[in-house]
């Protein structure tokens, strides 16, 4: 279970800091691929990507180091609840194949936030 917990961990936190950095520290490079960053301000694109950073690194590093191992299964429930978010503004969008990787990633969430409990 501790090798599940642990790949599913690393699928979460890569997907999120590669996502993040782009749409925190490459805006550009996020308006050409992602249709919805131009019709939002630069600063909500940037808060949103610094949110998925840390909680990418969240749901590695404090379990990984061993300090305050805690706060990694409430950085998959936050990382849950922007998947939420994230498939209700898809699906407003119509963009459903979006949606249906956000449901992927909302699971894998939730196995690290119970399993790490």
């Amino acid at each position: 279970m501790n090798i599940a917990l642990w790949i599913a961990q690393g699928i979460l936190g890569l997907i999120f800091i590669m996502a993040g950095m782009m749409k925190a520290f490459q805006y550009e490079k996020a308006k050409e691929g992602m249709p919805w960053v131009k019709e939002y301000s630069k600063g909500l694109v940037i808060f949103i990507g610094l949110s998925e950073l840390l909680g990418g690194l969240g749901v590695i590093l404090p379990y990984a180091t061993g300090v305050a191992p805690s706060l990694t299964p409430i950085a998959a429930i936050a990382l849950g609840i922007v998947m939420i978010l994230a498939a209700g503004f898809h699906a407003k969008r119509k963009e459903n194949q979006a949606i249906g990787m956000n449901i992927l990633f909302l699971a894998l969430a939730i196995f690290v936030a119970v399993g790490r409990w």
